[in-house]
């Protein structure tokens, strides 16, 4: 099982940190990932959990204030293809730690809000790909607690209680998951799923993604699950995949050393210098947590109705678009680079809407635009090219209007500056020459500048041909058309003297 969070996400269990009413870009998710044993002993189940506040509304200032914010309840539950509860409640969790000062928090117990659901995910070509499902066990709600902030000497720790109280959404996987990359990749598949939803922007560095997992191992065959060990101080997607992996591996020599009595229920922590798990605290067991009804909160009924509004409200989510991109035809690895980032994938729906063609549009985002928005550190949303405009670029490039190497010229002006591709061509002649007599003259010229060269191709040396079309196009300041260049070359190339 594992677990991670998002302003909103836990792995294990996966927190959603919204409020009954949330702005969007103020969502917390919190992903919690615990892995049940595995079906070796070198793979790992992981099971999260995601939390989410409901809505609030009464007075009429509420009500206003409300059309700036949206409910996120439900959403998620729908996009994780769960089954809903229309009458669910709050239960009161009572245990004590320094982070909880109350001595309770506010969860779902024994009815949450969705369940019974799954996520599908494509695993990127690196790390093997193929399609994987995993399923989703239930999605409830809860307050988050505080943070505790221990010293290096580990003499004293300090309380962060400016979380404590915010509601989170928890969704909890069932147990499918079999080493680190998967884990990790589910995590980012469930950050990309709030992302779309406009829940939460899912970012770790900002703690609207936080990740705890828990893993076990057992023999090949064995049905029972070994024991569980909860992992914490997860800070990156490739963390959770380098500490999962690490913890299985220290499993498995250590039931290979006939050690396994020393695998005992604990939470440990991974030292991301260190690479490796230390142990923090052990468990003597499960805890008698004293649930009951919530009784200063009301419980949560949904209508049908309201619950049909949601759905049909839903945006095309990841998995349906990776799908989509498939048909047209696009390979696995320009599937998974554009359905990755939800503004990126508009960007190109956008652009094949204006006529252009589908693989060339996606050599283009994914090459030279990409690389633009790295070097710049800039997201698609932030550069100043259109979709319609790289649509036509693709179009003059297509028709002979301009040359591929004008093409990029033009690109990069209008990343940077805006503008448009005709404005671009006629304000600075690059209007590609297609007249043969012109070409023909420059072909001529550069032949006669250059004896040496053009001996020594006669000669044999025939890799000279680049030679010359490179001094042709320059005596045309990029202008002559290419195909109809190097067709006229090789003529006056192969001519007899």
């Amino acid at each position: 099982m594992a677990s991670t969070i998002f302003r909103s996400l836990h792995s294990h269990p996966f927190l959603f940190h919204p409020t009954a009413l949330i702005r969007r870009k103020d969502v917390i998710l919190y992903c919690t990932m615990r892995s049940a044993q595995t079906q070796t002993a070198t793979q790992e189940k992981v099971k999260p959990q995601v939390k989410v506040s409901p809505h609030g509304t009464q007075s009429k200032a509420l009500e206003k204030a409300s059309k700036d914010y949206e409910a996120v309840i439900v959403k998620v539950g729908l996009a994780l293809n769960c089954k809903l509860s229309l009458n669910s409640k709050f239960d009161r969790k009572q245990y004590f730690y320094p982070d909880l000062p109350k001595g309770y928090q506010i969860s779902q117990f024994d009815v949450p809000i969705a369940t019974s659901g799954y996520i599908d995910l494509d695993l990127p070509l690196e790390f093997g790909g193929g399609h994987r499902k995993f399923g989703i066990t239930r999605v409830h709600m809860e307050e988050d607690a505080g943070k505790l902030l221990h010293s290096e000497g580990g003499s004293y720790s300090q309380v962060d209680l400016n979380r404590a109280g915010v509601p989170l959404l928890e969704i909890v996987s069932e147990p499918d998951m079999r080493n680190g990359i998967e884990a990790a990749e589910y995590a980012a598949e469930l950050q990309r799923l709030v992302r779309y939803l406009g829940v939460s922007n899912g970012n770790m560095q900002e703690g609207s993604l936080r990740c705890d997992v828990n893993v076990s191992v057992r023999p090949i065959g064995q049905l029972q699950f070994g024991t569980k060990v909860e992992i914490k101080n997860l800070n990156s997607f490739s963390s959770v995949s380098r500490a999962i992996d690490y913890e299985i591996s220290r499993q498995v020599l250590l039931h290979s050393q006939g050690q396994d009595k020393e695998i005992v229920q604990e939470t440990r922590l991974w030292e991301e210098g260190a690479q490796k798990t230390v142990t923090m605290r052990k468990k003597e067991g499960l805890a008698d947590y004293r649930y009951f009804p919530e009784p200063d909160l009301p419980g949560v009924f949904l209508t049908t109705d309201y619950v049909d509004g949601i759905r049909n409200s839903l945006p095309e989510l990841p998995e349906t678009k990776r799908r989509r991109y498939e048909k047209m035809g696009l390979s696995m690895q320009d599937v998974l680079f554009l359905a990755n980032d939800m503004n990126v994938a508009e960007f190109f729906d956008t652009t094949i809407t204006k006529g252009a063609d589908v693989k060339l549009a996606t050599n283009w985002i994914m090459g030279d635009i990409a690389a633009y928005m790295k070097n710049e550190k800039l997201t698609i949303n932030e550069i100043k090219l259109t979709p319609q405009e790289l649509a036509e670029l693709i179009a003059s490039i297509k028709d002979g209007t301009i040359s591929g190497k004008i093409g990029k010229e033009i690109l990069f002006e209008l990343l940077a500056k805006g503008g448009t591709v005709k404005g671009l061509i006629e304000a600075k002649d690059l209007v590609q020459i297609v007249d043969p007599a012109e070409i023909e003259k420059w072909v001529e010229k550069v032949l006669s500048e250059n004896p040496k060269q053009l001996e020594q191709y006669r000669g044999g040396k025939t890799k000279l041909q680049g030679y010359f079309a490179g001094q042709v196009m320059k005596l045309s300041k990029g202008k002559a058309n290419p195909g109809l260049l190097n067709k006229i070359l090789l003529e006056k190339l192969n001519a007899k003297s």
